[in-house]
């Protein structure tokens, strides 16, 4: 199979995948139709079983797209089907790209690259102007822990606040990771790198996604900062992993190479801003931790890396009930509790605040909760359940 080094660029040649290289692809194949090439391996795809449903609907897109360039009179006088035709040439076929998705089978009618980006995040303005879209789109997100992480990374690519990213995640979906995470039971068992990376393709056929299955360790880190000697380099990182040593040597490396730092913890919207870009001296953790190097905390035991994760997130601001936890965590729970409520609270926080540091808004790194029960508070004791006194 053609694995592109950059989604949106169409190979010299399109050689079909196994059902295995297919099952276990997460980079779709972007096709131009006014391309010989294009053309031949758009006509190999149709001709073979790879295609299970074709999605076709650019004229409908090209009308958004009229809609959106000229808001007050799209058409100029025409109808909507002839200022549609005239739009495309004449040649709806040959019109935009066409992408194929190997794990699903689906081939879809898109518009090329600018179009569909103009049209996609349109409605994002004015919250941000279509100059802001274009600036982030320059930019490149490291992701390390795909299950909050992963909703941030989604959040994020939805909104257009990143057009490259980095995703790095050892572990596989489990039916109890269905509690917070947007896949389906077909995909237990699929890697959840994969699985984020096909869900933000899904979105955007020409974002720019890398994963590292095996997540991040001693050989992969430097990889997965990049050179921005080379144009690769990080410009943020969203850290949102368990294992003490990758939470350490990931802010060295962001430390030193001037990367800021988000973290999201999952629990009363706790939100987490280390500014080493414009503070590349800053203690990690806001100096909530002794200092320590990621060698210090390579072999720490259960209970060692239970209170190393204590003094992170500063266990007096924890809700009682993820205090109870993780000293229960492999005794009488078999992780920590997280819900789909909370971890869709952090994608926005991290989104967010990631589109405002991107964007060069004067932010100071810091600590910041969010913490709906304490913001939607409960009534006072003693009042009826709801509707008991209607």
């Amino acid at each position: 199979m053609t694995q592109l080094t950059e989604s949106g660029l169409e190979p010299d040649q399109c050689v079909l995948p196994s059902v295995r290289e297919a099952k276990e692809s997460f980079r779709p194949l972007v096709l131009d139709p006014a391309r010989p090439a294009g053309a031949a391996a758009l006509a190999a795809l149709r001709e073979s079983a790879c295609v299970r449903e074709v999605h076709d609907r650019i004229e409908d897109q090209v009308e958004e797209l009229l809609r959106c360039l000229a808001p007050a009179d799209p058409f100029r006088a025409r109808s909507r089907s002839r200022a549609v035709a005239e739009a495309m040439g004449g040649r709806p076929h040959d019109y935009g790209r066409w992408v194929w998705y190997p794990w699903s089978g689906r081939l879809v009618h898109v518009l090329a690259r600018d179009e569909f980006r103009l049209v996609r995040t349109d409605r994002n303005r004015d919250k941000i102007t279509r100059d802001q879209q274009r600036a982030l789109s320059r930019r490149r997100v490291g992701v390390i822990g795909l299950s909050v992480g992963g909703s941030a990374a989604l959040a994020c690519a939805m909104e257009g606040v990143g057009g490259a990213f980095r995703l790095a995640d050892f572990d596989r979906l489990g039916l109890s990771n269905l509690n917070r995470l947007e896949a389906g039971v077909h995909e237990l068992g699929v890697e959840k790198s994969v699985l984020c990376a096909r869900r933000m393709y899904e979105l955007d056929p020409y974002l720019d996604v890398e994963v590292f299955r095996d997540g991040v360790t001693e050989d992969t880190v430097e990889d997965f900062f990049g050179d921005p000697g080379h144009g690769d380099g990080l410009d943020l990182l969203i850290e949102e992993c368990d294992t003490p040593w990758v939470k350490v040597a990931a802010r060295e490396h962001a430390r030193r190479r001037r990367v800021p730092v988000l973290m999201e913890t999952n629990d009363r919207g706790l939100l987490d801003i280390e500014r080493f870009d414009l503070e590349p001296d800053r203690p990690l953790f806001h100096g909530t931790t002794a200092p320590v190097g990621a060698d210090d905390v390579r072999g720490l035991d259960r209970e060692q890396t239970i209170r190393f994760l204590l003094d992170i997130v500063d266990e007096r601001r924890l809700s009682p009930a993820m205090t109870d936890a993780l000293t229960r965590v492999g005794r009488s729970l078999a992780g920590w509790p997280q819900l789909a409520s909370g971890v869709m609270l952090g994608a926005a926080l991290v989104a967010d605040t990631a589109r405002r540091i991107l964007l060069g808004e004067p932010l100071s790194s810091g600590r910041h909760s969010v913490d709906l029960q304490a913001l939607v508070a409960a009534e006072c004791a003693g009042r009826s359940p709801l509707g008991a006194d209607r």
